[in-house]
């Protein structure tokens, strides 16, 4: 009879990756894997692969700068996390060599705990420790933008409810765009790569970057672009066209077939 195999010494844990192993760094400084996935723009399910089904390789950069920002005591809120993660995300990659296309989600919405002048959680009447919104992100494509994108209005009226700011990225045909890719003219200190399409259409970031190239994102003021929306009758995407055509960045009458908002609560 052929001896059974035996299981190799530590169990599952001795098995993890190296993005599980960070993953758990976090989980131990307090945030849940529904937290690293919001840090990371991806859903939690695919962090919970993490330990699953080995999944991860390309999110071990962007662990383990976060981690290593939280052990030295920097900024713990998710939209400061989530950028100093972006920059260091590897695109995955499909057979051919491209970069692989990643659903993800379509509305994003972040909150933080409120603590007071110690640092310790403010208690709410309700026994639970109080959150206060620090910041949303939603997507849209060409089909959603011409049935109006409601669901980037929410993202508008958080920003403007909560003193936040704003930035989006839109896409639109390449020609359409008056400015070079990088110009100051265009989007100073936003974001120079510009990420091209094959069919023809590019991303471009902006901001109300009138600092320049090192102020990082300024961003527009919340109640300042919900009056732009308003303006256009609750349209997001119409409040954008219309404010790339105001300032000469975009040819007038170019469709938008794809826009994302971003809008976050500036640090104190």
């Amino acid at each position: 009879m052929t001896p059974r195999r035996r299981k190799p010494a530590g169990g599952r844990g001795a098995q993890r990756n190296e993005a599980a192993r960070l993953t758990s760094e976090l989980e131990r400084a307090g945030f849940s894997r529904k937290q690293v996935g919001e840090i990371l723009g991806r859903n939690p399910s695919l962090v919970s692969q993490f330990f699953t089904k080995n999944k991860g390789a390309s999110m071990v950069e962007a662990l383990r700068a976060v981690v290593q920002e939280v052990q030295a005591g920097g900024p713990r809120d998710l939209a400061s996390l989530k950028a100093l993660a972006a920059g260091h995300v590897q695109p995955r990659l499909n057979r051919e060599g491209y970069k692989a296309r990643v659903r993800g989600k379509t509305r994003v919405r972040a909150e933080r705990m409120v603590k007071d002048a110690k640092g310790k959680p403010v208690i709410g009447a309700d026994g639970k420790p109080l959150k206060a919104w620090s910041s949303s992100l939603a997507k849209a494509g060409k089909q959603h933008i011409a049935s109006g994108a409601g669901r980037l209005r929410p993202v508008v009226d958080d920003a403007a409810a909560n003193g936040g700011k704003i930035a989006f990225t839109v896409r639109a045909r390449k020609g359409s765009f008056k400015h070079d890719a990088g110009r100051r003219a265009d989007s100073p200190g936003v974001r120079r790569n510009v990420v091209q399409r094959r069919d023809g259409t590019e991303e471009r970031a902006y901001a109300d970057n009138r600092g320049g190239p090192g102020t990082g994102e300024e961003g527009f003021d919340g109640a300042e672009f919900k009056a732009l929306v308003d303006a256009a009758g609750g349209d997001v995407a119409a409040a954008v066209q219309k404010w790339l055509v105001d300032t000469d960045k975009i040819e007038p009458g170019t469709p938008i077939v794809g826009l994302e908002i971003r809008a976050w609560k500036p640090q104190d």
